[in-house]
């Protein structure tokens, strides 16, 4: 089954709002086995939701709509929908009482404009709204489903699941879908492409392997789809190891979880080995410590961090010699050496992570430029260090450095000796 989403609004256009619907409801289209194909953002004109809905019913079997259906004057999708089906309005008894109760909840009266919301195109399916006064509408019309949609995030959401999911799974036998994530840190997602090309070629037709490029990190995802969902997880379960084991140590989870983050991982390693961690943080300011500390249960095994964003800190804080600053600067080797050393030591902890560097815009040098960062692992078999070039503007520097340094770790946990 192929299915378009049509969101309607000008603040969408402006910019004023972010369009939080599409995104959600293409991933629950996707989890029923329905394709989502395109998803377009269009104004609050007849001209233009006539237009949209004309183009998505030549192409798709399921036509979703959000938005314009509120009670004042600028939303039309509701007298447009009974344009383009060539019905009038009627009232609906039913969905005139559901606003009426709502508005005896609030200890309110519906206004007039409130129970106009229950005026709807004669050949439309009502779909009950228990969170607000617009109802959501369903129409079929040539083997073709369009559904209207309130464009309030919590509405739709509540309509969609209550209301659209069961009649659309009456409506259609629809596929198994079942995704299987691999994800890797430190390598791109060409030189990645190249070791799997052989494996790319030899995968079903029902399975896809699709990349999905990060800062400093690649998430392969395995899809497959078929009529039984267990036989598709076992199947990617399987594909997925032998993918994982062309990668070797870039893996740093393969499992069905798609939000495993390289410090949930390294954490989990972490708690395995009841190890504890510190951070020393110059140009990331605390964003490593922030990356750890997002996953539930850190304090099992993070100690604390110190954010030595300056050369005094460095050295009262975490003891950086003087002529090591004089000599070397804040970002060289022999610094993060010594603020990795020094953290471990001040918190008493098993591994540090240590990072100073230049994340600009500005500070740069030809000798030093922007995106240079020096990181240093501390662990029970010592400290290793590493020289990073990195791009971007210096949010992307600050997240980057974040992910490398945290894999820099990760690898060292795991070969009890310094990262490579």
């Amino acid at each position: 089954m192929k299915a378009e989403i049509i969101t309607i609004g000008d603040e969408i256009l402006y910019g004023q709002t972010i369009d939080t619907n599409s995104a959600w409801l293409g991933k629950q289209l996707h989890a029923m086995g329905i394709e989502v194909r395109e998803i377009l953002s269009i104004s609050d004109r007849r001209e233009s939701i006539l237009e949209a809905l004309k183009r998505a019913a030549s192409r798709a079997d399921l036509i979703l709509t959000t938005g314009g259906l509120g009670p004042t004057s600028d939303d039309i999708t509701k007298k447009t929908l009974a344009e383009y089906f060539g019905v009038g309005l009627k009232r609906n008894k039913a969905v005139e009482e559901e606003v009426k109760a709502l508005f005896r909840r609030w200890n309110r009266e519906a206004s007039p404009a409130n129970l106009a919301q229950a005026e709807l195109p004669e050949n439309c399916e009502a779909l009950s709204n228990k969170l607000g006064t617009a109802p959501g509408m369903l129409f079929k019309e040539k083997g073709k489903v369009f559904v209207s949609m309130p464009g309030v995030p919590h509405e739709m959401r509540a309509i969609f699941q209550n209301e659209l999911a069961p009649r659309l799974r009456k409506l259609w036998k629809l596929p198994a879908i079942r995704h299987y994530f691999v994800m890797t840190a430190g390598m791109g997602e060409s030189h990645i492409a190249s070791l799997l090309r052989d494996f790319e070629e030899k995968l079903p037709q029902n399975v896809g392997l699709a990349y999905l490029p990060s800062l400093g990190m690649v998430k392969l995802r395995l899809t497959a789809r078929g009529e039984n969902g267990e036989e598709l997880d076992a199947f990617l379960e399987s594909l997925g190891n032998e993918l994982a084991a062309l990668l070797t140590d870039i893996v740093f989870y393969s499992g069905r979880d798609e939000k495993m983050s390289i410090s949930k991982a390294v954490g989990q390693l972490l708690l395995e080995r009841k190890a504890r961690l510190a951070t020393a943080e110059s140009c990331t300011g605390g964003k490593i410590a922030a990356d750890i500390t997002a996953i539930p249960g850190a304090s099992h095994y993070f100690e604390g961090s110190v954010v030595a964003y300056s050369n005094r800190v460095k050295m009262k804080v975490l003891g950086v010699r003087p002529e090591t600053l004089e000599k070397h600067g804040a970002v060289s080797e022999e610094t993060v050496r010594e603020m990795a050393e020094g953290v471990c030591k001040l918190l008493a902890t098993d591994y540090a992570i240590a990072v100073s560097g230049i994340a600009g815009p500005g500070g740069g040098s030809p000798q030093k430029p922007v995106g240079t960062v020096w990181t240093a692992i501390a662990s029970p078999a010592g400290v290793r260090t590493k020289l990073l070039h990195l791009g971007g503007g210096r949010r992307e520097i600050i997240q980057l450095t974040s992910n490398l340094a945290l894999n820099l770790l990760r690898r060292s946990i795991l070969q009890n000796e310094p990262g490579k």
